[in-house]
């Protein structure tokens, strides 16, 4: 066990009673986020001189499974939010000083997709746009969003150039009534907006330039953590926090049957019919940790020996990492079907954790289709085009 986990894992208990009142208030409770701020999870690929970690990308990983097993959407939180200053160590160094110059525990939010324009004027870029889904946004104090360049008339400019525009808190509003969700709702992943707000050019990146390992060589990063894939690091923190909240849906369960007594009187664990589906689910949950891990070693060994990762070699790591949060979630179903009519109460944490598995699902990184159309065609000699090589 890594230190920051061990760290975390003494306010078990506190994490777990929390995630009640972050359900209910939509938002990741106080507690809870000062508790990933104490112990270091935010701060684990951040640069070690602002403080940061210098953690492997593997327990990056296996910390935020260890939170999610605690608590759904603070394992959320610390997987978007964790990965943030991963990519910020990319951008020029004045960005870097003006987020954590003063504070090395300054969050950064997100999202990345390119739900807004951004309109080149001297210097820089004027941006206006809504974005939605900036989880753990009420804790942090600037953000990532994606942007389209547009023309002089504010439209996207065609083809589209993506950029990464890194915003204060002062030039951005945060709409508190935009998270009213079934699952993860901890994660306050509200919308925010920008109207017109001034983005200097030096708090900016091109998309493809992160993508594809352009933006950490420009800025003279050369150890393998920087140089991993985008399309490694970014999914690692969501789908680690899926595949931890169905360890914690397994934990609770294998709890919660220990000592039923079903309404025929048979004791729980002397039924085959749910001992096999416990012993299954494990299995496949333990399954889908380990692909996890795998690829994300694989990689950075192989990135530390001064290889490239290929994009088929991403299309493949991409293929694995979402066939992981399925397959857990899955697993999950096995269990909470089982569980009997208790796991329905409020009062019991496994139907949070049901609704937060199912959540993470939705997340843009977890849908199969084109990810899994990209790795076949590469593996039979094709090139993948467009909207395949999307996310990749």
């Amino acid at each position: 066990m890594g230190e920051v986990l061990a760290r975390i894992e003494e306010h078990a208990e506190q994490i777990r009673a929390a995630g009640v009142e972050g359900d209910e208030l939509m938002r990741l409770a106080d507690s809870s986020a000062g508790r990933l701020r104490e112990t270091g999870v935010i701060k684990m690929l951040q640069p070690v001189r602002y403080g940061g970690g210098g953690a492997h990308p593997r327990e990056f990983a296996e910390t935020v499974m260890g939170v999610a097993a605690m608590d759904g959407a603070t394992g959320w939180v610390s997987g978007i939010v964790g990965i943030h200053p991963w990519e910020i160590a990319f951008a020029d160094p004045k960005v870097q000083e003006e987020i954590w110059g003063r504070d090395d525990d300054v969050w950064v939010a997100s999202p990345y997709a390119p739900m807004g324009v951004a309109t080149p004027v001297d210097g820089g870029y004027t941006l206006k746009g809504r974005w939605q889904f900036s989880s753990g946004t009420d804790h942090c104090q600037w953000v990532i969003l994606g942007a389209m360049v547009g023309d002089e008339n504010g439209k996207p400019q065609m083809p589209p150039t993506i950029l990464h525009v890194i915003l204060p808190r002062s030039d951005y509003t945060i709409i508190d009534d935009s998270w009213d969700v079934i699952g993860l709702r901890g994660t306050g992943s509200k919308d925010v907006v920008v109207d017109g707000a001034y983005i200097p050019a030096y708090r900016t990146l091109k998309s493809d330039d992160v993508s594809d390992g352009t933006a950490p060589r420009a800025a003279g990063l050369t150890d393998p953590t920087s140089l991993m894939p985008f399309s490694c690091m970014f999914p690692l923190g969501i789908t680690a926090a899926v595949i931890g909240i169905a360890e914690g849906a397994l934990a609770c369960h294998i709890a919660a049957q220990r000592e039923r007594v079903a309404i025929t009187g048979q004791k729980i664990k002397e039924d085959p019919y749910v001992l096999y589906a416990i012993g299954e689910s494990a299995a496949e949950i333990a399954a889908s940790r380990a692909a996890l891990l795998e690829t994300v070693d694989r990689f950075y060994d192989k990135t530390e020996a001064g290889h490239t990762i290929s994009f088929s070699e991403r299309a493949i790591g991409r293929r694995t990492q979402t066939a992981a949060a399925w397959r857990a979630v899955r697993a999950v179903d096995e269990i909470f079907a089982r569980s009997g009519g208790g796991a329905l109460h409020r009062k019991f944490p496994m139907q949070r954790f049901f609704r937060d598995a199912h959540a993470g699902l939705a997340h843009a990184i977890h849908v199969p289709g084109s990810i899994f159309h990209a790795s076949a065609l590469t593996q039979l000699g094709g090139e993948p085009q467009g909207m395949m090589r999307n996310m990749i």
